[in-house]
């Protein structure tokens, strides 16, 4: 087994140097007893603070890290970006785990031990056996159920109870699958993915996961909310024969 972890990193100068160090000591010692093979690759999009100078100094303390420096912005972007590079190596498994750490590495480890049967494992933090620190607020997850999961089985057929938890896992004939339709940017990128997935026929388990909320988060809750709402529209019209 050989797995690729892309990190997206926009603006991580504070967060990204903990991860990749944490991530890269648990990673090192689990290969060993496990013997699996794997990379991290970091796909900087869009930034402008000291990112890369981060990434590079940890590349050079850990010899299990690339990375990709993209000049434009977007979390889908970036991580089409790291499919597309991963695909050009022998990887049996390429995921892609949030830069900061919401996902600790032994519970996103516990998700690759759950790929067996399944075409890929998405980490979810709201099935009943999830845990989530601090608890979500109830009108964020009123809001969640009703409005996104409601439009995204009414537009697209997912049935997932979440679709942004920011750890996901898949085979590597998922990704070279998909990788080539995929087409945002930035919001809703994770309902493309999953959609496409679906569209192709792959069997996608959601794993209850140990997800901790992070301070120094870029996203404005609200207004963040209406755009992913707006982006679904969006991708339902990209995904349709009329805009062909």
């Amino acid at each position: 087994m050989k797995i690729a972890i892309i990190i997206p990193a926009y603006n991580e100068e504070k967060r990204i140097g903990n991860t990749l160090h944490a991530y890269s000591e648990y990673f090192e010692k689990q290969a060993r007893i496990d013997n699996f093979g794997y990379e991290f690759i970091v796909v900087l999009n869009g930034c402008k603070d000291n990112t890369l100078q981060v990434v590079q100094d940890a590349a050079k303390k850990y010899p299990h890290i690339s990375f990709i420096n993209l000049t434009q912005a977007g979390k889908g972007l970036a991580i089409k970006a790291g499919f597309s590079y991963a695909l050009g190596y022998d990887f049996t498994l390429i995921s892609f785990v949030d830069a900061d750490m919401a996902t600790e590495p032994k519970d996103f480890y516990d998700l690759i031990k759950h790929v067996g049967k399944y075409d890929g494992v998405i980490a979810s933090r709201y099935l009943p056996e999830s845990k989530i620190y601090p608890p979500r607020p109830a009108m964020k997850k009123w809001g969640r159920k009703i409005f996104y999961n409601g439009l995204t089985r009414l537009l697209f057929g997912l049935k997932f109870v979440d679709l942004q938890c920011g750890a996901k896992i898949f085979k590597r004939s998922v990704v070279a699958a998909i990788t080539p339709e995929l087409m945002v940017k930035q919001w809703a990128f994770d309902v493309e993915l999953l959609y496409l997935a679906k569209k192709h026929g792959f069997i996608i388990h959601e794993e209850p996961t140990v997800w901790t909320d992070k301070e120094g988060s870029k996203l404005q809750p609200f207004k963040a909310g209406m755009r992913m709402l707006g982006s679904l529209f969006e991708l339902r019209f990209k995904h349709s024969p009329f805009s062909r």
